[in-house]
């Protein structure tokens, strides 16, 4: 069957999608500064449950010198050891065992995983709702990922959303590629980070019993899922020598996920087109989305962070989606929300820098 067939197969399967077509209006600031009005797919009528990861362009930072940087130097340091065991472990990996390679790459995807289907699109954004089985299989997922537990990483990126590319954005591309990269977890966060987090309503993480165990025992659990059982799978399973076990599946392989992740807090913000609103800082970066399973049409994100695809083109290269798609039609997965063509066509229209080509 054609791939193209498949998608339309699955996606069409066992649970519908549903689909914003309604527009309202929201504020935009302009070139000029001044404050504009602009309709905006109705996000209330398909996710009535959550606004705060909508962009507030009334949001203006505080003029005045900026806070004098804290480093922290815990950070620092281990992410310098970590990156230095990345390094070390490329030298290894051309003899390493193949099956170690081939669990170095599942980790990396079901990791990744965590992160794009669990901590973005179903707890970041409501975008979809999971049946237990699925989200206990995220929450694991997402601990073998280590990118902070889902509750603080949800609040990050719905900060991020709502302010994005100002003080409040947790890592605000405007302060530079490093910065919005790794920077910002190597120093304290802007006081306007805190303040305004501080009023996101969280109450539906809050209430989910499963995402504030995992807060609870989140240090063991990174410590067993993250590192030891990495680590020991290869050496105990397979023969595979401790060396290439520790540097090659474990710290090679998380140094990857992080960066991958990374790239779209600071690659898809600063290069790639803005098809769909050239307004705000977030591009279209298919090379960023190759590594990060999906996450690369950050423009399109941006602009409807309620769609679970986070891309017009659903499947392509987009591994998360596909998973998604996949726990669909095994009833794992419902209530996927997906933009209209129409609505997509008329933001384009309207705020798009003209390199938008259909298909």
């Amino acid at each position: 069957m054609p791939a193209h067939l498949l998608q339309e197969k699955v996606s069409g399967s066992y649970t519908p999608t549903t689909t914003v077509t309604t527009p309202h209006s929201r504020l935009l600031q302009s070139g000029e500064g001044k404050l504009e009005k602009m309709p905006l797919p109705a996000e209330e009528d398909i996710r009535p449950e959550m606004k705060d990861d909508i962009y507030d362009p009334s949001y203006q930072d505080e003029e005045g010198p900026r806070p004098k940087l804290e480093f922290v130097w815990r950070n620092i340091i281990l992410m310098a050891l970590l990156h230095v065991g990345a390094l070390y472990g490329i030298t290894l990996v051309p003899t390493c065992k193949f099956r170690t390679w081939l669990w170095g790459i599942f980790y990396y995807f079901v990791s990744a995983l965590g992160i794009t289907a669990g901590a973005h699109r179903l707890w970041s954004h409501r975008s979809y709702k999971a049946r237990l089985p699925l989200r206990f299989f995220l929450i694991i997922a997402n601990t073998m990922a280590f990118q902070n537990d889902v509750f603080e990483w949800a609040r990050d990126h719905r900060a991020h959303h709502k302010f994005s590319e100002t003080n409040a954005d947790p890592h605000n591309s405007r302060r530079g590629f490093f910065f919005s990269h790794v920077g910002w977890l190597l120093v304290r966060k802007h006081p306007a980070v805190k303040q305004k987090g501080a009023l996101l309503d969280l109450s539906d993480l809050k209430a989910e019993k499963l995402v504030m165990f995992q807060r609870r025992y989140y240090k063991p659990a990174v410590l067993l899922m993250c590192f030891i059982l990495p680590t020991l799978v290869p050496w105990y399973f397979w023969g595979e020598t401790f060396q290439h076990s520790l540097y090659v599946a474990t710290f090679l392989r998380y140094a990857v996920v992080l960066n991958a992740t990374w790239l779209v807090n600071s690659a898809a913000h600063m290069y790639g087109y803005r098809p769909y609103d050239k307004n705000i800082n977030s591009r279209e970066n298919v090379l960023v989305s190759l590594g990060a399973v999906g996450e690369g049409f950050h423009n399109y994100h941006h602009s409807f962070p309620y769609d679970y695809s986070a891309s017009e083109y659903r499947w392509h290269i987009n591994f998360t989606t596909f998973f998604i798609d996949c726990m669909a039609v095994l009833g794992l997965a419902y209530d996927r929300k997906k933009i209209s063509k129409a609505a997509i066509l008329a933001r384009i229209k309207r705020t798009g820098d003209g390199s938008y080509k259909s298909g």
